[in-house]
């Protein structure tokens, strides 16, 4: 009877372990665009690497200025940091070459976000990924979480170091203005507007001139979609823009949990596997404690 039981047991445990695993693939994960969602288009074709946005960024934000590897130059960042929320790099392969302009992406479901345990990373209005430095504890998760290597510590601050990344001049756009690397721009290079207005005009330049352009927005899937979007002449994994899927690391983490949590399956069984070890356990210290009891005199 015992092993019956302990046969029917296994068994039910294994049902159950199987029915969380198939749950795992009818989980909702998708997480959708803010209705008000802004960003920004950036077309590589446009571009002539001039940093006027660089350096607006820089002015708008109230940031030091980051001279780089060249000393003596006033803000010559050569990447994102602690006082650079974007910059401007050069692709240059033989007789290819390209500007490409670095910033935040504005996620529809940003990793960092769904990494910062205080909330300190939060999608606000017109779905703008925001930081709220009083809720930081400097854990620096968001860097690791984030596909894009975007979020930067203030090393150089000794006493209240924050993240710093773009928050796409929120305090401009609160005003009614426009971010200020897009107000800037000479050429055109970088526009403001909605996303699915942003969206529109990408795909209307691809089919307007097919042969000038990589015939894909970049930012429209990727990563779960974001609000910087971009176009290019040059892959974009030269420039520097990671080749990720379409889902999310939000919701890659999501689908798990919800294996795992859905129904409540995953701790009923890690509970019922406990209690049967305790039980089997509890069952054979007896049967050995009654094995060595001395025997009845009588």
């Amino acid at each position: 009877m015992g092993i019956k039981r302990r046969t029917a047991l296994l068994g039910m445990l294994t049902g159950a372990v199987g029915l969380a695993g198939a749950k795992r693939a009818s989980a909702s994960t998708a997480v959708a665009i803010p209705p008000d969602a802004r960003g920004l288009l950036y077309d590589t074709t446009k571009c002539i690497g001039c940093k006027a946005c660089v350096s607006a960024c820089r002015a708008a934000n109230n940031l030091d200025a980051d001279p780089g590897f060249a000393p003596g130059m006033y803000h010559a960042p050569n990447d994102l940091s602690g006082r650079a929320k974007t910059v401007i790099k050069l692709y240059q392969e033989g007789s290819a070459q390209s500007f490409f302009k670095a910033q935040c992406m504005h996620c529809i479901d940003p990793a960092c976000a769904g990494a910062c345990m205080l909330g300190a990373l939060s999608k606000r209005e017109y779905g703008i990924v925001s930081y709220n430095a009083d809720l930081c504890v400097g854990c620096r998760y968001c860097q690791m979480a984030c596909a894009f290597n975007v979020p930067k510590f203030e090393w150089s601050n000794r006493y209240t170091p924050k993240i710093v990344k773009c928050e796409l001049c929120r305090h401009l756009i609160a005003e009614g203005k426009t971010p200020a690397c897009a107000d800037v721009c000479p050429r055109g290079a970088v526009i403001y507007g909605t996303r699915a207005e942003l969206l529109a005009e990408a795909k209307a330049r691809i089919a307007a001139d097919p042969g000038k352009y990589i015939d894909k927005v970049y930012g429209e899937h990727e990563a779960g979609g974001t609000q910087v979007l971009y176009l290019s002449h040059v892959p974009f994994e030269k420039l520097g823009l990671p080749a990720v899927g379409d889902a999310s690391v939000p919701a890659q983490a999501r689908s798990v949990q919800h294996a795992v949590y859905r129904g409540f399956i995953a701790p009923t069984v890690l509970y019922a596997v406990l209690g049967f070890v305790t039980f089997r356990n509890r069952k054979n210290a007896n049967w050995r404690q009654e094995e060595s009891a001395p025997g009845d005199p009588s």
